[in-house]
């Protein structure tokens, strides 16, 4: 499959609307997803509030449509929630959903999910992309093309039941939580307040209305956060969760206003698995090498393994279903539970924090006090060309993993006793992330100019 450009990213294909993402090369896409389905498949498409996706849903079901698929329409739904349709209920080949996750305003985008419920895997992508650049598309003959999609409005429903199957559901009730959700006027809007509220909690709604120019950027980081923040703070909500746009990442706002990276509350989710519910899985977890090495050191007490890989929720999530896992996670909020389904689930992270809490009786901020205290940093570097990435790789590890334990299954990470440095090349943009993560700030910061320095050095070489 060498010798096309890759359409497909970490997770699916993104692009500005109406400049990179336009009508003709959305056409193109579907035509090229359904020829790949094959005939006669049976797909259900879903989007969110994303501004240009009225356009980009009706080009795709029509691409389909010319292909020979029936398309099931979906409307507005969180990814998770179709992910999870398309799992339980079986009788679908695959999934269409038209988003761009994290991704600002202007971006859109397409992903493709197997008849499991997962995305698609990589290398059946790069099967979509062949079909695409040579333009071997299907056209069934005009007697086989179905009459309509046929729309279905249960899909939503379905899923915020199959959260609350998970959870005890009197436990958290007894609790009378007060939680400020986030939902970045997005999908999310359509399924965690109505969890929430069947599970007696007090929900203050913040940019829950739909809308195709949000209030805030989707992506649910400190700096996008600051209004959430502050309602969580002047209200005395117990904690706060903020989504992205396509409702498969929670992060999470403690009592005390400070925003909770999601390896750390992901450590908690793991600890609650394993200390209050039965689950019948290997004492492993799956995580990519940006999460932070505390996993490790939490985690080792419960005697539980951790395996990382490469950046990606499908590389994740493929790996957990191969090698047997309870959970899976990301720092940047995406958290898989493999009895609900094997993909980040925001309504799934957030009931189970709930319950958690239940259990505890205590504060988020206690509970996030207890682990290891770290300081990280990120940023990120451009390149003039991707090539360069590979020399800056090789100069880190050569520089600071000697004598010190390295994974280079995606860039470098380095971690020493009591620091660790990632430098790894974007899956979609022509820049290099860097974390850094050591014991304290001034620490932190020293070492980041170590390694920037350097990296200025090689590119300048």
């Amino acid at each position: 499959m060498k010798g096309y450009p890759r359409l497909f990213g970490t997770d699916g294909v993104r692009g500005v609307v109406n400049e990179w993402l336009i009508p003709e090369r959305v056409l193109r896409l579907s035509l090229a997803i359904g020829t790949y389905l094959g005939e006669g498949s049976r797909v259900l498409v879903g989007r969110d509030a994303r501004a240009g996706n009225s356009f980009i849903t009706n080009i795709v079901i029509g691409g389909l449509v010319a292909t020979g698929i029936k398309v099931y329409y979906a409307g507005y739904v969180p990814t998770p929630a179709l992910q999870y349709y398309i799992k339980s209920l079986g009788g679908f080949d695959a999934g269409v959903m038209i988003t761009a996750s994290h991704n600002p305003p202007e971006y859109s985008g397409i992903k493709v999910i197997a008849s499991d419920g997962v995305e698609l895997p990589h290398e059946e992508e790069r099967v979509i992309e062949k079909i695409y650049y040579e333009e071997s598309f299907r056209r069934v003959p005009w007697s086989k093309l179905s009459k309509d999609y046929e729309v279905v409005t249960d899909v939503n429903e379905h899923y915020v039941d199959g959260v609350l199957q998970h959870v005890d559901r009197d436990r958290i009730a007894s609790k009378g939580f007060k939680v400020v959700v986030d939902a970045a006027n997005n999908v999310a809007s359509l399924t965690t307040p109505r969890l929430l509220k069947k599970l007696g909690v007090k929900v203050v709604g913040l940019n829950t209305e739909l809308s195709p120019v949000p209030n805030r950027y989707p992506e649910p980081v400190p700096e996008n956060l600051a209004d959430a923040v502050e309602v969580v703070k002047s209200l005395g909500a117990d904690f706060g969760v903020a989504h992205d746009g396509d409702g498969d990442r929670a992060i999470y706002i403690d009592d005390l206003g400070r925003v909770i990276s999601g390896d750390r509350t992901a450590v908690l989710l793991c600890k609650h698995i394993v200390s209050n519910k039965n689950v019948k899985a290997p004492k492993r977890v799956v995580t990519a090498v940006s999460s932070s090495t505390i996993i490790e050191d939490v985690l080792r007490e419960y005697g539980v393994e951790v395996v990382w890989t490469k950046v990606g929720s499908i590389t994740i999530a493929r790996t957990m279903m191969r090698v047997g896992a309870l959970a899976g996670f990301e720092e940047n909020g995406g958290f898989m539970y493999p009895p609900h389904q094997y993909v980040r689930d925001g309504a799934m992270s957030l009931a189970l924090m709930l319950e958690f809490l239940s259990y505890e009786g205590r504060k988020l901020s206690e509970l996030i006090n207890e682990l290891p205290r770290r300081y990280i940093i990120k940023t990120k570097v451009p390149l003039r060309r991707r090539e360069e990435a590979t020399k800056v790789i090789e100069e880190v590890k050569k520089v600071f993993g000697a004598g010190k334990r390295v994974i280079d299954i995606d860039g470098v990470k380095v971690i020493g006793k009591d620091f660790w440095v990632l430098v790894r090349p974007s899956g979609t943009e022509p820049i290099l992330r860097v974390f850094v993560e050591a014991s304290d700030e001034e620490s932190t910061k020293k070492l980041l100019n170590e390694v920037l320095t350097l990296i200025k050095g090689v590119l300048s070489g």
